[in-house]
């Protein structure tokens, strides 16, 4: 993480941003990608949790300079990520009774058969969206799942390991906030 305390106009903010990818949460990441236009005053905003309005009114805009720098490398980090087959072999879950690490499954076919059919549906409409902005020409070759979309799957997939209970449809969709953090 880098941080900054930054004059502005009615006083002082102190602005943090993740300084490697590993540090950003998925619900950044959805978060910037809902914002296909997003400039760097926006991306400061959505890393750091300060409304963009507070840091419209920074006196000085160089203060952002490091800030700037340090997006264009995340955004290099998180394009290199998206392009990659990488799985992780373990994932932590700061959940509200404390920190839960599981081991990531590579055998789908063994979790709740709940799980896979809500992710089939997920993928399913995903394609469905995709098919009808872009036409059924080549779409498997196009097709790339919204990152809303993912969470989604992976809180279905994650819900009994990470949580100890049951499969639950509904508190598996629930767990969304979870995997976004």
């Amino acid at each position: 993480m880098i941080e900054k305390t930054i004059k502005t106009i009615t006083g002082k903010i102190s602005v943090k941003i993740p300084s490697v990818v590993n540090e950003i949460t998925l619900g950044q990441l959805i978060e910037m990608q809902d914002k296909p236009e997003l400039n760097d005053l926006e991306a400061i905003s959505i890393l750091s949790g300060i409304e963009l309005d507070q840091l419209q009114n920074i006196k000085n805009f160089d203060d952002l300079q490091q800030f700037g720098e340090t997006v264009l490398l995340l955004s290099a980090q998180i394009a290199w990520l998206y392009n990659s087959d990488d799985i992780p072999k373990k994932i932590t879950f700061n959940l509200t009774e404390g920190a839960h690490t599981v081991n990531v499954m590579q055998n789908l076919s063994v979790e709740p058969a709940g799980a896979f059919m809500a992710a089939r549906e997920i993928i399913g409409d995903e394609i469905t969206q995709h098919i009808e902005k872009y036409g059924p020409d080549d779409w498997q070759q196009n097709f790339k799942p919204s990152l809303k979309a993912c969470c989604q799957v992976l809180a279905h997939y994650f819900y009994c390991r990470a949580t100890g209970k049951k499969y639950n449809e509904y508190e598996a969709e629930e767990f969304c906030a979870e995997i976004k953090n």
